[in-house]
């Protein structure tokens, strides 16, 4: 067997085996086989594809390259979920503290943003001693304990899958399906939980553009995921907008305790939509409860009070400073405004996204450093009605907000 002979397989369509799967991940996580014949490998998956027998073998050969989180100690049903990434994608910071008021385990290991899509570590690390490189055993008392915890990725949870996400984003492979459903579901199946509720997003700031491919790819990963024994479901989400009101580090965190203590004024209903809706999914997978049961649930402890104080609880047991838990002023701050009256027709996320980049909220590389208090708060969102004059968008920077910059906030507005 060698990866020559593997690579022409793929070319001409045919399919390959569990051995050859293992046979060229073993390879390359050990540095035996080059970038750039790996790199053939990738295009000739991305152009030709998985069947999905080659997907599962491929999962299973990357949650086998590295360590395997065991989450039995815990008691109870242990849930997880997992976006495939949008702008304004604070969902985590509000459902898991949902679900561990419900009593549910929340284990959940994230990762850092890069480009557009932020990063619910990163999010997490905005808050001042928020500590997420928790030891494996730390991390298992808090989520016995609080039932909940969120850490970052440990350094070998999945290395196959690390050092070929960094191939395939430099090759254009990166919006293959079955390398972003093997890539996602493998680090859920190595990180121990029981059951998996995936948000796909489609749109122009999602990796999905269209929604028959967000369902194409939600199922593949289902599949795939009940193939190891979990149990799996998925919900689609439109990332053509913004999520919620906020889009950077600390003002996500700030917007998440807010839709979690009530203050709806300060967030949008599309942001508390597809939180209920996530945290529904969980707490059925969790309980085998109906759809209805679920919700009711998941709004009591919103509005009682008990996700918000699970949520403080969460960032006390992880070294977070609760009074910490507030926006800090930046050097500049810069409202937009409407060129013309009318009604929003869209907010497009992507324009956003790289907004966000810009003032130093995102990254450009895994290397960039970030500005925590950087952000933008959409203020007119899709459907509201606008005059002239009046404000679209408020920009939080600590560098010079460039005419550039005003220029892409202003534009992400299609007034009609």
């Amino acid at each position: 067997m060698n990866i020559l002979s593997i690579i022409e397989k793929k070319k001409h369509q045919q399919p390959l085996t569990k051995e050859e799967i293992q046979f060229f991940v073993s390879g390359y996580t050990k540095e035996e086989i080059p970038d750039y014949q790996i790199s053939s490998l990738l295009m000739a998956i991305r152009l030709n594809g998985m069947d999905d027998e080659e997907m599962f073998y491929l999962t299973e050969a990357m949650v086998n390259s590295g360590d395997v989180i065991h989450l039995s100690e815990i008691e109870g049903f242990k849930v997880d979920k997992h976006s495939t990434g949008g702008v304004g994608d604070k969902v985590t910071l509000i459902v898991a503290p949902i679900l561990a008021a419900l009593n549910i385990p929340v284990a959940k290991f994230s990762g850092r943003g890069l480009g557009i899509t932020g990063g619910t570590v990163d999010k997490l690390e905005s808050i001042k001693g928020f500590n997420v490189e928790l030891s494996q055993q730390d991390f298992i008392e808090n989520v016995k304990k609080h039932h909940i915890a969120v850490a970052g990725q440990t350094g070998n949870l999945c290395p196959a899958d690390k050092k070929l996400y960094a191939l395939r984003d430099v090759t254009g492979t990166v919006d293959s399906i079955p390398l972003i459903a093997s890539s996602i579901i493998s680090k859920k199946i190595a990180s121990g939980s029981d059951g998996i509720v995936l948000d796909v997003k489609y749109g122009n700031g999602a990796f999905m553009k269209t929604q028959e491919d967000a369902k194409v790819l939600a199922e593949k990963m289902c599949e795939i995921g009940r193939r190891f024994g979990r149990k799996v479901v998925y919900t689609l989400s439109d990332m053509n907008n913004p999520l919620g009101r906020y889009i950077g580090n600390k003002v996500e965190v700030v917007e998440a305790l807010d839709v979690l203590s009530g203050n709806v004024a300060n967030t949008h209903a599309d942001l508390i939509d597809d939180c209920v809706e996530v945290a529904s999914l969980m707490y059925m997978l969790a309980t085998d409860c109906t759809k209805e049961v679920a919700m009711e649930k998941v709004k009591a402890v919103m509005a009682n009070g008990q996700a918000r104080d699970k949520f403080l609880e969460f960032v006390q047991a992880q070294g977070g400073q609760v009074a910490d838990l507030k926006t800090n002023a930046t050097a500049y701050t810069v409202e937009m405004t409407a060129n013309a009256a009318g009604t929003i027709a869209s907010v497009d996320a992507l324009a956003i996204g790289e907004l966000s980049v810009m003032l130093g909220a995102g990254r450009l590389t895994k290397e960039s450093k970030l500005d925590f208090d950087a952000g933008i708060k959409i203020v007119a969102k899709q459907g509201d009605t606008v005059q002239t004059g009046d404000t679209l968008a408020v920009v939080y920077a600590n560098i010079p907000v460039t005419d550039e910059m005003k220029e892409k906030a202003v534009s992400a507005f299609t007034i009609q």
